[in-house]
């Protein structure tokens, strides 16, 4: 770890450890994916554990926003909408002044592009915490190590390391959907009937890199087999899923089959996932919202691999894999198609083997 200083919020006395010079405002700052500002969320709340009375805002993106909504870690969220009406460098500058004009005494910053650390910079906190690996890494007073092999939780968690923070348990994220959400997953609920809601299941099959996608005729095909079996499915997923889970419903035909994407928001999906037995998912965030919600998730990973610290987090996850492929990873992130052409990460999962290991962690888990 590269530092510049050293962050003391502590003295010890005769009769202890004594508090001094606790931080009041921390600056939190987290655009990448949904998923990441989910994995972003222990971290905050270990940082609201030790400084229980400190202002904690966070800047993410507008999409994400809706994730940070309601969490009693968390003072304020501040939308950055880099790619559409905050974009370049006035985007830059602006966010910047507003920041500044807040007085932060410390910021902890998980995300690793020259944007942010140029903000993070121009904003003139007085104490920051980046990642090793970030562009423009002088700009942070302590550069903690990226460590590849970790989780993305614990080594969000490791950025707390100059604060004197670490973690003495598993720390799991949070998310608090709210009494609206609760009623509306309600009426959804109800206007199909779906009345045994002791046995749900979700089915996630959407994601933004088509090679971290299994395909849709096997998540119909299982779907199906847990209809067989008496579970009420739910395919959940964005607006940008819509047409995925329409396909999925009309594949299967099974009145206990529903679809859900494009009709609920985030919190609201979050709320529904968090009543399932399990959640069926590929590597995309609905496996982190699971996590978030202490739903069980069986996450089918192809073109990439848990190793990259993305895997489900919770205790009695799973993943579905093909192991052994020498093309396998082709990219941290998947890609838009098969780089030899044979997607044989994704081809060779069949749906009987996902049945198979969603009963066996179902029967674990009940």
């Amino acid at each position: 770890m590269e530092t510049h200083g050293i962050v003391s919020y502590e003295t010890v006395t005769d009769e202890g450890i004594a508090i001094v010079n606790e931080p009041k405002r921390i600056l939190v700052f987290q655009t990448a994916f949904l998923g990441d500002v989910i994995l972003t969320l222990p971290m905050i709340q270990m940082l609201h554990g030790r400084f229980p009375n400190a202002a904690i805002d966070v800047v993410t993106t507008p999409k994400a926003s809706e994730f940070l909504s309601n969490h009693p870690a968390i003072r304020t969220i501040i939308q950055y909408d880099k790619r559409k009406s905050q974009k370049g460098l006035t985007g830059i500058f602006a966010l910047a002044i507003v920041l500044s004009k807040k007085k932060y005494d410390l910021a902890v910053v998980p995300h690793r592009s020259f944007r942010t650390s140029l903000i993070i910079a121009l904003s003139g906190i007085h104490e920051r915490i980046g990642f090793s690996t970030a562009a423009a890494k002088f700009v942070y007073h302590h550069a903690v190590k990226y460590e590849k092999l970790k989780h993305e939780i614990e080594r969000n968690i490791d950025l707390l390391s100059p604060l004197g923070i670490t973690p003495g348990h598993r720390e799991l994220p949070s998310l608090y959907p709210s009494q609206a959400d609760i009623h509306h997953v309600n009426t959804f609920l109800f206007e199909r009937e779906i009345l045994d809601q002791e046995r749900m299941i979700a089915v996630a099959p959407g994601s933004v890199w088509n090679t971290k996608r299994w395909h849709a005729e096997r998540f119909a095909e299982l779907s199906l087999m847990m209809a067989k079996d008496g579970y009420e499915v739910l395919i959940v997923g964005g607006k940008e899923d819509a047409e995925l889970g329409r396909a999925i419903v009309e594949s299967a035909q099974n009145k206990k089959i529903h679809d859900a994407t494009g009709k609920l928001s985030l919190l609201q999906s979050a709320e529904l996932i968090g009543r399932c037995n399990v959640l069926i998912t590929n590597d995309s965030a609905p496996l982190h919202i699971g996590v978030a919600m202490r739903t069980p998730v069986a996450a089918v990973f192809g073109a990439t691999v848990p190793e990259f610290g993305f895997a489900p987090y919770g205790e009695n996850d799973i993943v579905v894999e093909i192991k052994g492929l020498e093309c396998r990873p082709c990219a941290i992130h998947g890609g838009n198609k098969c780089p030899i052409g044979t997607f044989v990460c994704m081809n060779n999962i069949e749906a009987k083997m996902v049945y198979d290991k969603v009963i066996h962690l179902l029967e674990r888990t009940a």
